[in-house]
């Protein structure tokens, strides 16, 4: 309970608990603040004319501005504030779940099964993600093309000038209609992020199973499993949990970052400052179309420190050897 009061003492955790309340927010009033266009829903609004290909300056109808073809900002940016913690919350509870598991069962066993799992650990470890990313990707397509879904590309206002229409056969088994919905970078950040958490419960498990209150409950016949669920995971837990708070704002900066590049478009924010590259990268464009580049940014930037405050916060209140 001393931990937990000395914890909100601290403003930079206030801090953090704030901003992160204030996302949350944001998220579940999106519809309110900003209302979707029943003809054409999603994290793009069209409030300007469509055939104007200049930004905008903010207005009543847009108060953070348009971009090119009319599209919101504000629009984008507090729906993609939903689309956001979606994304780093399933990543990151998601990458936890299975490296914990990998951590705590090789850590627990050890022997062969240590030194097996913790090399296929290192071996995802090695891996770069953007090569996984472009690899799970690819398999999709692959898997969905063989299938007979057909992806068509139109102009458009949508993205980057084109809109995208799925051609779906009518004999297509329920698990391959599931796979096209899911986002394949939500998958390549899962699979290329566990191994952090595996090494981190590793470790932790092979000091915690030779402690004297882990040989009592051996020694009082206390069965594996309750001495892995009872015993050791939640003396373990406290660590993953807090990378798993900084991982959060970590993998959205990052598929900002994917989005940017043009390695998927699964990031309102990400496509915001896509969509306005060429007005940023033009002559006084950062000043003269500040709307562009400005909100998005600020938007990435304060959702990074949010969850690392936040992190760091956790830290303190989880960790008995941190002096608050």
């Amino acid at each position: 309970m001393k931990r937990r009061i000395q914890f909100f003492r601290r403003w930079q955790n206030w801090l953090g608990l704030l901003l992160v309340a204030l996302f949350l927010f944001l998220a579940i009033a999106a519809p309110v603040l900003s209302p979707v266009d029943m003809k054409n829903p999603g994290t793009i609004k069209i409030v300007g004319n469509p055939r104007d290909f200049q930004p905008r300056p903010p207005s009543v109808e847009a108060p953070l501005g348009t971009l090119s073809k009319g599209i919101s900002v504000y629009h984008s940016l507090i729906w993609g504030t939903r689309s956001a913690l979606v994304f780093g919350l399933v990543v990151a509870l998601f990458s936890m779940f299975l490296g914990v598991l990998v951590g705590l069962l090789s850590g627990y066993k050890g022997g062969f099964l240590n030194d097996a799992l913790m090399r296929v650990s290192d071996t995802f470890m090695s891996f770069p993600l953007i090569a996984g990313v472009v690899l799970i990707s690819q398999l999709f397509t692959i898997i969905l093309n063989n299938a007979g879904v057909v992806y068509m590309t139109m102009a458009g206002y949508i993205s980057t000038n084109s809109i995208t229409s799925v051609y779906i056969p009518e004999n297509l088994p329920t698990w391959l209609v599931t796979l096209q919905k899911i986002d394949p970078v939500i998958i390549a950040f899962i699979l290329f992020s566990w191994m952090p958490y595996a090494r981190l419960m590793n470790t932790t498990v092979l000091r915690l199973k030779n402690t004297e209150y882990i040989e009592a409950a051996h020694s009082l016949g206390a069965r594996p499993s309750r001495v892995i669920f009872r015993h050791l995971l939640p003396n373990a837990l406290s660590p993953a949990i807090v990378m798993a708070a900084k991982d959060v704002g970590g993998m959205v900066l990052l598929q900002a970052t994917f989005t940017f590049i043009g390695m998927g478009s699964s990031s309102p924010w990400g496509m915001l400052l896509v969509n306005g590259r060429d007005w940023i990268l033009s002559p006084g464009g950062i000043f003269t179309y500040w709307w562009v580049f400005v909100p998005p940014t600020i938007a990435l930037i304060l959702f990074g420190i949010a969850w690392n405050l936040l992190g760091d916060g956790l830290n303190d209140a989880l960790n008995p050897r941190t002096t608050l």
